[in-house]
This record gives C-alpha cells, structure tokens and sequence, in this order.
C-alpha cells in the first residue's frame, strides 16, 4: 500500500476542495471496484476531524471517495479521550500523515456556546469544553467567527501535544496536525497554518 506524505495529503484534499467549490467534481473512488478494493485493508491519506452538522460532509468537501479519508465527527468537533484515541489509531497503525480539525461556519455547538446556552443531558459537556474559547471581547458575527476559529486552534493544539503518541508522532515529523475553516456559504475551505 502507497504511503502519503503529508505533502500529497493536503494537495490531494486542496484540488478536492477547488473542485468542489467550482462545481466541478469528478467523485473518485466512488465505485463498487474501489469498494472491493478497500475491502481487503484500508489506506486513507488523511484524517478529517469535523462537526456532525449534517451540511458538512468531508468526503464531498474534498471531492474524495471510499476509503481516502479517516473521518471523525462530533458536535464542535471536540477532542475528547475517544478522538484522541481515534487519531493514535489513524497515524500509528494506518499510518496517516495529516490530520485536519474542520470546522465550519456557522456552526450550532459554537452558537449555543458563544450565546451561553444551557442544556440538559450531555449537550452541556460539549459546550462547557468549546466555553474557554468563545470570543467574548468583540461583538457581533465578528465575535462567533472568531469563537469558532478560536475552537480550530484549541482542537489543534490539544492533538498536538497529546502525549505519549501523537505528541511523539508530531515531534519526528510523522504527522501533521492543521486547522481548517469551511465556509458554508461557498464552499471553500481555507486551511490555517500553512
């Protein structure tokens, strides 16, 4: 099996992305024989950690096919024990050079958290984690895009310096961990930190 540099992942993920926004997708990996060929073991190039708002799909996002990207979802896109665990999983034995934290505009964890919502149930434990990062010094639709940035980069950093695995990894320039904003509005997702 091919293994990605992180080099080929995010301009794999990039001419996706132009594709996609440009309407111009040509869905690759999308047919029963890829199917039948990742059946026998899987190689993503990439893992997508994103938000489970059903308008962001990263398999369409990046113009990619079965078995191309390691997919995780979550309301905010949070990083918890089972994410982290999920990655060291990804770049330990799959081997996956890039791992994306995606998260999108407008999104409704971020809102609620930004608004200081309280909810019953476990929706609480997620916005008490995205409440640090809201952007509580800057008003209007400046204040929740900058939250949901903030978000990115926390997400970002808490992969980043998860020890003992992917903290390893990211030292020996194994993987790399990169933020990204998907716009709803367009399409385009711009990547933060390249």
């Amino acid at each position: 099996m091919k293994h990605y540099t992180f080099e080929e992942a995010v301009s794999l993920l990039k001419e996706g992305n132009i594709r996609y926004s440009e309407n111009k997708m040509i869905h690759p990996s999308q047919d029963l024989n890829r199917m039948l060929e990742v059946a026998k073991g899987q190689n993503p190039f990439a893992v997508i950690l994103t938000c489970s708002d059903s308008r962001v799909v990263p398999e369409f996002i990046f113009d990619r096919g079965v078995g191309d990207l390691f997919v995780i979802r979550n309301a905010g896109n949070i990083v918890d024990s089972t994410v982290l665990g999920t990655i060291e999983y990804a770049i330990e034995h799959l081997h996956v050079p890039l791992v994306v934290v995606l998260g999108h505009s407008s999104c409704g964890a971020v809102t609620a958290a930004h608004k200081g919502d309280i909810c019953e149930g476990y929706l609480n434990s997620i916005l008490k984690e995205i409440d640090p990062v809201i952007d509580r010094n800057t008003e209007g639709k400046f204040a929740l895009d900058n939250s949901i940035k903030n978000n990115i980069d926390n997400c970002v950093g808490k992969i980043k310096t998860s020890d003992p695995v992917i903290s390893k990894f990211v030292s020996e320039d194994k993987v790399r961990i990169l933020g990204a904003h998907y716009d709803l509005s367009n399409g385009e997702v711009e990547f933060i930190g390249l």
